[in-house]
């Protein structure tokens, strides 16, 4: 009786390590801190914003590559596009303003959309070209900028092109498509010319991300994968051992959790 006791032990000690090593996940490594919002560039640096409102950038090696002490000037920060690790972007969406950042997190320049006319910008993102992509929901096109703020090109009105309008809250820029994100109706795919070229109506997705020519999203406790073209939708569960995390992203085939605690860094298999 006292061998099966201890065997039945040893079985409950191990099963947690076993599910661990049985998942699609691999620990990599953590960034210990109090942090609200964080994002990640395709080069594996990772952008940290803290509680004093601090702009950290991390590089892939764990070591610090910039501060920004400024976050707070323009109001509360909406979004870091980290799209062009060259080019940082963040969003006051409640202000109507881009502040641009170099590399070093320097500021470049800073553009007000309402001088440029533009009232009602709710998504924008880094262009392939070095300009910048904006959705202005007042006259419902999309449309490219550079970074002093002047008007390149716009697409035709939305309300000429669908039947219901899209109400996109992301923006992404990847490899000669732009996607914008509808959570209610999903994606909305435009090529460099602001041509409305797809639709994949993949709805209610969280902290989505396009890497290359894949896409991910979470939703329920689930990760979706989802390469162009392929008409494969991968999907995997989240582990329980991830716990409570603040948000969750998926890049370079990597998994970042953000948590109280700090960023709890996976490989994904």
């Amino acid at each position: 009786m006292k061998r099966v006791l201890t065997i039945l032990l040893m079985l409950l000690w191990l099963a947690p390590v076993k599910a661990q090593q049985d998942s699609n996940f691999v620990y990599l490594r953590s960034i210990k801190g109090s942090f609200t919002y964080f994002n990640v560039d395709n080069l594996g640096n990772i952008y940290l914003l803290n509680n004093g409102n601090q702009l950290k950038k991390i590089g892939p090696n764990g070591d610090s590559a910039g501060v920004f002490n400024d976050v707070r000037r323009y109001g509360k920060l909406y979004a870091v596009d980290a799209a062009n690790p060259l080019k940082l972007l963040l969003f006051y969406k409640n202000f109507s303003t881009t502040v641009v950042l170099d590399r070093f997190l320097n500021i470049r320049n800073t553009i007000d959309f309402r001088k440029q006319q533009l009232f009602r910008v709710k998504v924008m993102a880094n262009a392939y070209d070095n300009n910048i992509w904006v959705f202005d929901d007042q006259e419902y096109k999309l449309k490219k900028i550079d970074e002093t703020g002047k008007l390149l090109s716009e697409t035709v009105d939305w309300r000429q092109l669908f039947d219901t309008l899209p109400s996109p809250t992301h923006m992404i820029d990847r490899e000669n498509f732009v996607y914008l994100y509808d959570p209610e109706k999903g994606f909305y795919i435009f090529d460099y010319y602001g041509t409305f070229k797809n639709r994949l109506p993949f709805t209610g997705w969280k902290d989505i991300e396009v890497n290359g020519q894949t896409m991910y999203g979470f939703k329920e406790g689930k990760l979706f994968s989802y390469a162009l073209g392929s008409l494969n939708l991968k999907t995997y569960l989240l582990p329980a051992f991830f716990g409570k995390y603040i948000a969750i992203k998926a890049i370079n085939g990597r998994l970042y959790l953000l948590k109280k605690e700090g960023i709890d860094i996976y490989s994904i298999r």
